[in-house]
């Protein structure tokens, strides 16, 4: 099974959690793809393809923070003939993946759930669950199914997925009655926020990224939230969202000043998103152009979920002479990076 994208660290200096406690005689090939434009992980990278041939395989696992979100956490787990069984079965609570989990952070399914089965035909994996599937919280109802759904769609061969339990499809979710498609995507959203427009039939939703406001645990969190259909650019929309950053009290923050802007309409030309800011988009004002990591990192995030973006490129008055943090120059244009909150936090 191939991974769509092996979920990576971005800009944070995390340290990759390893847990090679088994590994199966069956190995399955990844798809890696070699970097080709910037990258900020250089040593990251290596250090992950040394625990790879070692004999694990990174896997993004969607869990609980202490604050409720569902975020990406990657993780290197036994090589296996399942990648997608065995990451569900690490979401299981007081399972596999007790030893792995960063501090505050929990699994979402409920303890002794069994994975009975993951079925994978035509970019459609049907799970099925055991009973104990329905022991849990209705408050977690909307967790769990997101966490369910974007760590399988994380896989190349997974674009859709099914839920069952003991064999039976899940028209509704069993304890709130949520009800739900026999084929569900990511265009379910995650961390949904509470519409703030007022027409919500004439709105649609976005997902951007965040960072977890504690300095001490920094960490992207994805956030689904609605905007208004007056901005026919999807890309300004998704921008516009990063500026105005997140909730107040949601225990989250975004690398923008309130300044900036786009000077232009963004554009896409071959799978790359060129966006021209004006020079609020500089950390500082003593002339130094250098942007924040963690804000190339939430842009990049953001508009790579868009089908269609594989890389941003960043202008600032129409020109390209930015830099980063670590004094690179910003003129290629950049990956997704490869693995999202790798590390312990």
């Amino acid at each position: 099974m191939y991974l769509k994208r092996l979920a990576a660290s971005v800009g944070m200096g995390f340290f990759l959690i390893a847990a090679l406690t088994g590994c199966s005689a069956n190995k399955e090939k990844e798809k890696i793809d070699p970097p080709k434009e910037i990258s900020y992980q250089d040593e990251i990278e290596q250090k992950d393809v040394a625990l790879k041939n070692e004999g694990g395989i990174v896997t993004e696992l969607y869990l609980l923070d202490k604050h409720g979100y569902v975020v990406p956490t990657s993780v290197v787990l036994p090589e296996t003939a399942s990648v997608a069984k065995q990451a569900m079965e690490y979401l299981v609570q007081d399972g596999p993946v007790s030893n792995l989990l960063p501090n505050g952070f929990q699994a979402v399914l409920p303890a002794e759930t069994v994975v009975k089965s993951i079925d994978i035909a035509d970019h459609v994996a049907t799970v099925d669950f055991s009973e104990e599937f329905a022991n849990y919280d209705p408050a977690d109802e909307s967790k769990i199914l997101q966490s369910i759904v974007w760590t399988l769609t994380q896989f190349e061969t997974v674009d859709q997925v099914v839920i069952q339990v003991e064999g039976k499809l899940l028209v509704e979710m069993p304890v709130a009655r949520t009800p739900i498609s026999t084929k569900l995507t990511r265009e379910i959203g995650i961390n949904l926020e509470s519409s703030q427009v007022a027409d919500v039939m004439n709105s649609h939703p976005v997902t951007v990224y965040f960072v977890n406001a504690d300095k001490k645990n920094n960490y992207y969190v994805p956030i689904t939230r609605r905007v208004v259909n007056s901005e026919v650019n999807k890309m300004t929309s998704i921008v516009n969202e990063l500026i105005s950053g997140p909730l107040p009290g949601s225990h989250l923050a975004t690398g923008f000043k309130i300044n900036t802007s786009l000077i232009d309409a963004p554009v896409i030309e071959n799978g790359v998103a060129f966006l021209n800011f004006n020079e609020y988009i500089y950390g500082s004002f003593d002339n130094e152009k250098v942007v924040p990591n963690e804000l190339v990192d939430a842009l990049v995030l953001s508009l790579t979920e868009q089908s269609g973006i594989d890389k941003v490129a960043l202008l600032v008055n129409g020109n390209q002479d930015i830099l980063d943090e670590d004094g690179k120059e910003l003129i290629a244009p950049v990956s997704r990076p490869n693995k999202v909150n790798t590390g312990s936090y």
